[in-house]
C-alpha cells in the first residue's frame, strides 16, 4: 500500500511553504514514520547555495529530502529553466518517483515553487498536475496579510476545478504581535474554506534550534498532521483581543 502524498503549495512565494513542509515532516519523523521529501524544481539558488531543501533538512532532522533541478533565477521554473540552459521538469517522469518513493515510505511531501498554477516547462505543466499525477492531498500555505483573502479563494477555487482534495490551510508565518487585518484572517479563512484553520506557525520559526522547531510544529499544526494546534482556541483569542 502506498504511502500518503502531500503536496504543499501557496498563495505565491515567501509564505511559508518550506517551514510547513518542515514542521509536517518533523512530526512524521518524531511518530516514527519513513518520510521523503521533493522539491522537484528550485528557483534562486546556485550551485551549493542553501536552498530550501537544505533548511527541510537543518530543522526536521528528515534525511530522504531530494530536489531534481535547482536554477539560479528566482523566477517560475520554466523561465528561469529557458534562460539556464537546464532540463525543464517533466511531470510525468517527476510523479514516477515520487510514486515509487510513495512506495517506500509513510508519507512523501512535495513543496511547490510559488503558488498552484506557477509553469514548470514549456507544455506549460504546473505543480497542480503533478498532484493530480500523484494522487496528493494539497497542503495550502497562506501569509496573514491585506490580500490574502482573494488569494487564498483563488486557490481554493482551482483546487476544486483540478478536482484535488484539500487537505488543510496552515498560516506559514504568524506575527507575534498580529496587528487587526491578520487577526481578522482567522475567521475569515476558515469560512472561505469551509473548514477549520488546520494551523499557524509562528514568524521566525526557520531560525529556531531543531528543538524549539519541533515544539513550534507541533503547537502550530493541527492533529491531521501529528500536531496540537487548536483552531477554537486560536479563534477565542482573536475575539478577546478584538473586544479588548
Amino acid at each position: 500500500m502506498s504511502g500518503r502524498v502531500l503536496l504543499i503549495t501557496g498563495t505565491g512565494t515567501g509564505v511559508g511553504k518550506t517551514i510547513v513542509t518542515a514542521a509536517i515532516s518533523c512530526l512524521a519523523a518524531r511518530a516514527g514514520r519513513s518520510v521523503a521529501v521533493v522539491k522537484p524544481g528550485q528557483t534562486g539558488v546556485e550551485g551549493d547555495d542553501v536552498g530550501d531543501v537544505d533548511d527541510i533538512k537543518r530543522l526536521s532532522g528528515v534525511r530522504n529530502v531530494r530536489e531534481f533541478v535547482r536554477y539560479p533565477d528566482p523566477i517560475s521554473p520554466a523561465a528561469a529553466a529557458r534562460i539556464s540552459g537546464k532540463p525543464t521538469i517533466v511531470m510525468r517522469e517527476a510523479a514516477e518517483q515520487i510514486n515509487a518513493l510513495a512506495n517506500e515510505n509513510d508519507l512523501v511531501l512535495i513543496e511547490g515553487a510559488g503558488g498552484l498554477l506557477v509553469e514548470y516547462n514549456p507544455e506549460r505543466e504546473t505543480i497542480a498536475d503533478l498532484a493530480r499525477l500523484t494522487n496528493a492531498e494539497v497542503v495550502v500555505a497562506v501569509l496573514a496579510n491585506l490580500g490574502t483573502l482573494n488569494q487564498t479563494a483563488l486557490t481554493l477555487a482551482s483546487l476544486e476545478h483540478h478536482q484535488l482534495p484539500l487537505a488543510g490551510v496552515v498560516i506559514g508565518r504568524w506575527p507575534k504581535a498580529p496587528e487587526m487585518v491578520c487577526q481578522s484572517n482567522i475567521v475569515d479563512l476558515e469560512t472561505i474554506a469551509n473548514r477549520p484553520l488546520a494551523g499557524a506557525i509562528r514568524e521566525r520559526a526557520g531560525h529556531l534550534s531543531k528543538p524549539e522547531f519541533l515544539a513550534a510544529a507541533d503547537s502550530g499544526l493541527s492533529p491531521a498532521f501529528g500536531g496540537h494546534f487548536d483552531a477554537a482556541d486560536f479563534r477565542q483569542r482573536f475575539e478577546y483581543r478584538r473586544k479588548a
